[in-house]
């Protein structure tokens, strides 16, 4: 019963609990008395004010109707107050059911253990998701991201060293950067908390990404007026030192590296300097005009994050399968799996036209700078790559005319290609697993022909070493593109 109704909140609405139960009665409900579990029907009607058993269960199920949805969202880990506080209403109402008396009734023992079952099945989902690999795996990753993040920003700027005084290194951007990759591959299996952890840390690090990468674009806006320039230049001169100190911050903020200020604070403190810019009066000097600028776009691209603080909790957006940008992805991607099938069955020519135009279509997709959408469009281009390539080398097949002095080395390669064809033909079709036996042949005969083209002696010829080489090159490609179809990725 546990098990089911827990599926049930991924397939129709939250229904509060409610279930209706058969208690043994050989005359059929004419009547039900308020709350999940139905009064008592016979020949004497309905149980005259329904048994105080029952009512105390239908408490127990109005305040598991509560807490169900907080905990089949809760995304957190068991150290979180949010978990020990869940984790103790549920005990609590476990050991509410224990005491309700049954007076050794089959119908209050069966309702009995019904309740029981549900809170002992919210418990137990709610440790398994918090306990998930995938969400040790999250955890460890944003973990690894604080310490890069400590070290090379925070820290420094606690120590009191000016973020004026050095530049963000690329190779910092570059290693953050390498977590969000990695979080994006981390496999969520659907689970809801799973993709909320996931999105979370995500949105948190890429936005961190973002701040450091302007910072390596731009250095610094390293005051470029002096004070005697004009009279609110000084103003702006120190508004733009505050910058400096709040990018610091909000860097510790998303991170979870401040435990003292929050998102909106901060926030408060820079919109306060916008009105503050936005009062001068530099309407005669146009390099002033233009520095104030440039400190209010750096104060713009800082509060653009600062709504990430519930970001993940109270939004819908970690279900990327809602994504526009998804969906254009996912339409393009239905338009390409068309053309393969009728590329496949009627070998027909002429579609490389259109697939240029959607490979165009997909490079326009707006990403969002998130990793888990650029890689969903990475493997989109792939897609309609392979089913190019694959158009390419059945035409230039088809038109091939060897003379009769063509090098046996030039042959063999091209024997080799007419091969890597039929196979690419196979790989484009396959829609299976790595464990599968048709994948493990395809992975061989693909092996087999790249040893078969390294066998090949172009005896000198230039020709037939481009073409070898051109030839290595696409039986990769068709092996990567294998591994890809079958690596289980999910967004």
């Amino acid at each position: 019963m546990a098990v089911r109704w827990i599926c049930s909140l991924f397939r129709k609405p939250f229904d509060g609990g409610k279930r209706t139960m058969d208690h043994g009665s050989q005359q059929p409900q004419t009547q039900h008395m308020p709350g999940p579990f139905p009064g008592y029907t016979g020949p004497q009607g309905p149980y005259p004010g329904q048994h105080p058993a029952l009512l105390r269960l239908d408490e127990v199920q109005r305040e598991i109707s509560t807490l169900g949805p907080q905990v089949c969202s809760y995304s957190g880990l068991q150290s979180d107050r949010e978990y020990k506080r869940l984790e103790r209403e549920l005990t609590r109402l476990l050991l509410e059911v224990d005491k309700v008396e049954t007076e050794g009734r089959p119908e209050l023992q069966q309702a009995r253990k019904c309740a029981a079952g549900e809170v002992e099945g919210l418990l137990r989902y709610l440790e398994g998701n918090a306990t998930h690999p995938s969400r040790l795996a999250i955890e460890e990753l944003t973990q690894e991201a604080q310490s890069l993040l400590n070290e090379g920003v925070v820290g420094p700027f606690r120590q009191g060293q000016a973020q004026d005084a050095f530049e963000i290194s690329e190779e910092l951007v570059e290693a953050v950067q390498d977590v969000a990759m990695r979080l994006a591959q981390v496999k969520t299996g659907g689970s809801v908390p799973l993709r909320k952890a996931r999105y979370k840390a995500l949105t948190r690090v890429c936005a961190v990404q973002e701040i450091l990468e302007g910072r390596v674009r731009t250095h610094t806006l390293a005051l470029p007026l002096s004070d005697d320039t004009h009279e609110a230049v000084q103003r702006i001169n120190q508004v733009m030192v505050q910058v400096s100190g709040a990018r610091c911050q909000e860097v510790a903020l998303l991170m979870g590296l401040s435990g003292r200020d929050s998102c909106a604070h901060l926030a408060r403190i820079l919109t306060e300097l916008l009105v503050e810019l936005d009062a001068l009066d530099v309407s005669s000097n146009a390099a002033v005009r233009n520095y104030r600028k440039q400190v209010v776009e750096e104060i713009n691209g800082l509060l653009k994050h600062l709504d990430l603080e519930g970001e993940g909790e109270d939004t819908r957006r970690y279900d990327l399968a809602q994504n526009d940008s998804i969906r254009e992805i996912e339409a393009i991607r239905g338009r390409v799996s068309v053309l393969r099938e009728e590329v496949l069955r009627h070998g027909a020519a002429g579609h490389g036209t259109e697939l240029q135009g959607l490979l165009t279509h997909l490079d326009q997709v707006d990403t969002g700078r998130n990793p888990c959408i650029r890689e969903a469009r990475r493997r989109a281009v792939l897609e309609v790559q392979a089913l190019i390539t694959f158009l390419d080398l059945w035409e230039a097949l088809g038109r091939r005319n060897p003379g009769p002095d063509e090098p046996l080395p030039h042959a063999a390669v091209w024997r080799v290609l007419a091969s890597l064809c039929d196979l690419q033909a196979q790989v484009l079709g396959f829609d299976g697993k790595r464990a599968d036996k048709s994948y493990m042949v395809l992975e061989e005969l693909l092996t087999k022909q790249l040893l078969a083209l390294d066998a090949v002696d172009p005896q000198g010829d230039q020709g037939t070493k481009i073409a070898r080489k051109q030839a290595v090159k696409h039986a990769q490609n068709i092996l990567s593109y294998l591994d890809m179809k079958t690596d289980e990725w999910e967004y």
